[in-house]
């Protein structure tokens, strides 16, 4: 804990009897202000406000409304305010590889561009002429995916995109919002890890993947570990929110990240899920995994925290759905989850699979005719109704985690026991009951707000309320109920 945080709040910490964390939590669909509290001993936590977070398309480029999410920021904190709140302090996640750029004189230069804009197809490709792909995840042990921040960087020099032209620095999703509160500039190391621009065995920038591309890593901040404060809000937000001088956290930035903190394990036998618009299934380890195994199997190795990796897979998750439910909205067809899974049981057990990570499902016109095509061409039948879309969706996301699982157990020298689920995901009963059946393992689903909890906890960490890690999962097992589903037989 840094002596400002300490003088700022010693007095404060040592007469409440309750503290009161505000994590800002971002998802790529979705936000939300959530408020934890905690007494020592048990958590809890409430919604202060959600909204919309959706990509902006302008003259064919895609990006975030940064500007947007601050506005959101600030209604929130407006909220606990005028609610009475007295806030302990702030943190902020959101998703990896996309990033802001910084003028010399501090300018944010352009609205972030997201990571599902095309400009990045095969950029990897393109990349690998300079430095061999091989040589790249031996560098950096992350996953090839086009998006990664690596080749963004490699486009927008590429196609001279005029921000980058003008960047003195570039800032993360979460550094970025939290440089808009405070005035402080950091690179938070669990964000920075999703770039492919880190060494996971240095834990430093890898600088020769920006020599080759005539780039100085003086573009990017020195690494600020999870759990640092950044500063205080500075004096007209403060004012303006009538919140006060508020400390901001360096938390977990990656959502995932924040996410894994707060699984309710009690070892290290575990595999996570975290279960969103993105399925991330792994493990946490205390040291990088860089085989030819993890490889050829395109694992990646990102930063947790206390210095252990999460040694995962990214597989879309319920992007699937989400754009499904989009057409059918569009034709006048809305359904809640709750009718969602009851369409999908009734369809029963099915032979429509398709593989969710198949190239043609990143962002097709139409999500149900690419399933369709999908289906025809491997000889599985063909989904007649919504319904069997639904129950195709889930049938195939539980295929692909049995998949991926045993590619883990084939690579790590610890046995997994179980499956902790967390996200929203965790909800969803029959997916849940499909995977443990589809794995043979028990699956405990919960808590479906483990990233803003983990937020929060390492906020909690930063103020010196919890020692660690598993400390803290020990509060989130008590202060949460997991539903716990057993494999069923044949």
């Amino acid at each position: 804990m840094s002596t400002n945080y300490t003088n700022l709040h010693e007095n404060n910490l040592n007469t409440m009897k309750q503290y009161h964390f505000f994590a800002f939590d971002l998802g790529a669909t979705s936000g939300r202000a959530m408020l934890g509290t905690f007494d020592g001993i048990h958590f809890e936590m409430r919604e202060i406000s959600r909204f919309p977070n959706a990509m902006m398309e302008l003259h064919g480029k895609f990006y975030w409304n940064i500007f947007g999410l601050y506005e959101s920021l600030k209604e929130a904190l407006q909220i606990c305010a005028r609610q009475g709140i007295g806030l302990t302090s702030i943190g902020i996640d959101t998703w990896g590889v996309d990033f802001g750029y910084i003028g010399n004189d501090g300018t944010i230069l352009d609205l972030p561009r997201a990571y599902r804009d095309p400009y990045t197809n095969g950029a990897p490709e393109d990349f690998f002429k300079l430095i061999p792909r091989k040589e790249v995840y031996r560098s950096t042990g992350i996953q090839i995916m086009n998006f990664n921040s690596l080749y963004q960087l490699f486009r927008a020099k590429e196609t001279g995109f005029s921000p980058f032209m003008a960047a003195e620095k570039i800032l993360f999703m979460p550094d970025l919002l939290s440089y808009m509160l405070t005035g402080k500039q950091v690179c938070e190391y669990t964000e920075a890890s999703t770039s492919q621009l880190l060494n996971p065995l240095t834990r430093q920038f890898e600088t020769t993947l920006l020599e080759v591309m005539g780039l100085s890593s003086s573009l990017l901040h020195p690494l600020t570990e999870p759990g640092t404060v950044i500063g205080t809000l500075i004096d007209t937000l403060a004012a303006e929110t009538g919140i006060g001088k508020i400390p901001v956290v360096a938390v977990a930035g990656h959502d995932t990240a924040s996410a894994v903190l707060a699984v309710p394990a009690e070892n290290q036998n575990f595999a996570y899920l975290s279960s969103g618009t993105w399925s991330l299934m792994g493990v946490e380890t205390e040291t990088p995994v860089l085989t030819n195994e993890s490889f050829e199997n395109n694992f990646t190795n990102e930063g947790g925290v206390e210095g252990t990796t999460r040694f995962l897979k990214n597989i879309t998750g319920m992007w699937l759905l989400e754009e499904c439910r989009r057409e059918w909205a569009k034709e006048g067809r809305n359904y809640t989850y709750a009718e969602i899974i009851n369409m999908a049981e009734k369809v029963g057990k099915s032979r429509m699979i398709v593989n969710p990570d198949d190239s043609r499902l990143a962002a097709p016109t139409r999500m149900t005719e690419a399933i369709s095509a999908l289906c025809r061409e491997t000889g599985r039948p063909v989904p007649a109704s919504d319904a069997a879309f639904i129950r195709c969706i889930f049938d195939s996301l539980a295929q692909r985690y049995k998949e991926v699982l045993e590619q883990l157990e084939g690579m790590i020298s610890f046995p997994i026991e179980k499956l902790h689920v967390i996200g929203g995901g965790s909800q969803n009963s029959l997916l849940n009951q499909l995977t443990a059946n589809a794995i043979q393992k028990p699956v405990f689903a919960g808590p479906s707000e483990a990233t803003a909890i983990g937020n929060c906890m390492m906020q909690a960490k930063a103020a010196g309320l919890v020692a660690d890690r598993w400390e803290i999962r020990r509060i989130v097992e008590r202060s949460y109920a997991v539903k716990e589903y057993f494999p069923e037989k044949s």
